[in-house]
């Protein structure tokens, strides 16, 4: 009789373990609105990912946080805006954790919920103390110390040194007999700069990227020290996806999630011998490629597993696109007739659409396949909705901006979100069908990039359903709607 009810206990706990959905989210750098065959490009096919979406439910309105990189990651993972705070903006390569050690993060969650939980890739949301990482002993304030059981990472971007993985909370491959240095003023050690000497470059710059050399590469940033650990920046994609692989195929009897934070497309883009030339769009067209392999292999594995009927798949972008972001890599002048914002204005840094809505793909066994979209969506609802998932309790305090939209993610509500807020060099806010850019003086950044960042000291208002181009500014001939959304984002700025 004790056996019979061990037996029971032990089928019942196996079905109650079954229930738990394993989580990939799939965050790709700069990839554009337009970038994917799933999303109407013309010029250039992503299959594995026109699979995903084909087999899943695809976003016509989703939203990363910001127009660049550091403040979607934090608000991913915090659930908060990142305007909230001051010092979320593009973070130096040896910044200090923006996200401090035991804060709630989505890692967090899930850890909760019993599941192992990895980040590979990109972090760039700094590490370490008040005084930044210590790249030479054990690195504290990492995603160890936020709920991730494992990391591997590229400590902040690929043209920002110093040019090593950290693995959990060392570097990789360090030689104590050559520790590293870094510094984000003035040079140090006698590594070349690309500024010093540009005939040691194998990629010239366009703009900035002119100090120490690695890899052919002039980078932002000095640094000496670390020769055995520098990354070779052909092998990235591959080192990244290869470490994603092996987290996944180490849990695949456990519940785990799976933050896989791509460099591609970044710059430098300096995509594999396999992709290189492939795409006929200079090298930014052949990350995308690269890209897409790399999300091919993480599907077959989930597949090979038999993981994929009871796993949830997410993909999205940190922000916009943008062609020519430092690098002379071909991009420019082979972009063609492909359209990475895909018609929409702006891109990275900017203000208008193309700087945050982004491609947003949902694959889950409950929703029906091939599902498109028009809720509005957006990568701050992370927590709160991995929470409501795994039926956990959060913070809502500390993540306060984040909202429960499972059941618009699944598919089952095709309202979404009320509206959303974009951070740029200023803000926008978007409800319905209608955008609100508030006044702001000055360039919002000074990189030479060939995109309209959106500023103006005069207000701005768009109906995106009529002019989803944002070509017409409405703001004088629609006063009530104007102060409507205005009022509603001064409200939210006063939340603290």
């Amino acid at each position: 009789m004790k056996f019979r009810f061990l037996i029971l206990f032990l089928i019942l706990a196996a079905k109650s373990f079954a229930q738990k959905p394993n989580v990939v989210l799939i965050y790709a750098d700069d990839l554009g609105y337009g970038d994917l065959s799933c999303y109407g490009a013309k010029a250039i096919k992503t299959p594995n990912i026109d699979k995903l979406a084909k087999e899943g439910m695809k976003f016509t309105r989703g939203y990363s946080t910001a127009a660049t990189c550091t403040p979607s990651r934090y608000s991913l993972l915090t659930g908060r805006y990142a305007f909230r705070r001051k010092d979320t903006g593009i973070a130096p390569g040896d910044a200090s954790a923006l996200i401090k050690g035991g804060q709630q993060s989505v890692a967090s969650i899930f850890g909760k919920a019993g599941y192992q939980s990895a980040v590979v890739g990109k972090w760039h949301l700094g590490l370490g103390g008040a005084e930044g990482p210590n790249w030479n002993g054990k690195i504290t304030n990492g995603p160890l110390d936020i709920g991730f059981n494992y990391a591997f990472l590229i400590p902040a971007t690929g043209d920002r040194v110093p040019c090593v993985y950290v693995e959990n909370d060392r570097v990789v491959n360090l030689d104590p007999n050559d520790p590293i240095q870094v510094n984000y003023v003035n040079k140090i050690g006698d590594w070349p700069t690309g500024k010093e000497n540009p005939e040691l470059l194998k990629m010239k710059h366009s703009d900035g990227h002119d100090n120490t050399i690695v890899n052919g590469i002039g980078r932002i940033g000095y640094m000496t020290g670390g020769t055995s650990a520098l990354w070779k920046d052909e092998d990235i994609a591959q080192r990244i996806t290869d470490k994603a692989k092996e987290f996944i195929s180490k849990n695949s009897k456990n519940p785990f999630f799976l933050f896989f934070s791509t460099h591609d497309i970044h710059v430098p883009r300096v995509p594999n011998s396999r992709f290189l030339g492939k795409s006929g769009l200079g090298n930014r067209g052949d990350a995308i490629l690269q890209f897409d392999d790399s999300v091919g292999q993480l599907m077959n594995l989930l597949d090979s597993l038999q993981l994929s009927s009871n796993t949830m798949v997410i993909l999205t972008s940190d922000n916009g696109p943008v062609v020519d972001d430092g690098y002379h890599d071909g991009s420019k002048d082979n972009i063609g007739k492909h359209k990475p914002a895909a018609g929409l204005r702006g891109g990275k840094y900017s203000a208008f659409e193309a700087g945050t809505r982004v491609p947003f793909i949902v694959r889950h066994p409950s929703i029906k396949a091939g599902e498109v979209s028009n809720a509005l969506v957006s990568q701050v609802d992370l927590i709160a909705t991995m929470a409501g998932l795994t039926n956990q309790n959060y913070d809502i305090a500390s993540a306060s901006d984040s909202q429960n939209q499972l059941k618009t993610w699944l598919g089952t509500d095709s309202k979404g979100r009320a509206h959303v807020i974009e951070q740029s060099g200023t803000l926008s806010i978007v409800q319905g069908n209608w955008k609100y850019i508030k006044p702001n003086k000055g360039p919002a950044y000074n990189f030479k990039v060939d995109i309209e960042y959106g500023n103006d000291e005069a207000e701005q208002l768009y109906d995106l359903s009529r002019d989803p181009s944002e070509r017409y500014n409405l703001a004088k001939s629609v006063p009530i709607k104007l102060n409507e959304l205005k009022s509603l984002l001064q409200n939210e700025l006063l939340k603290k």
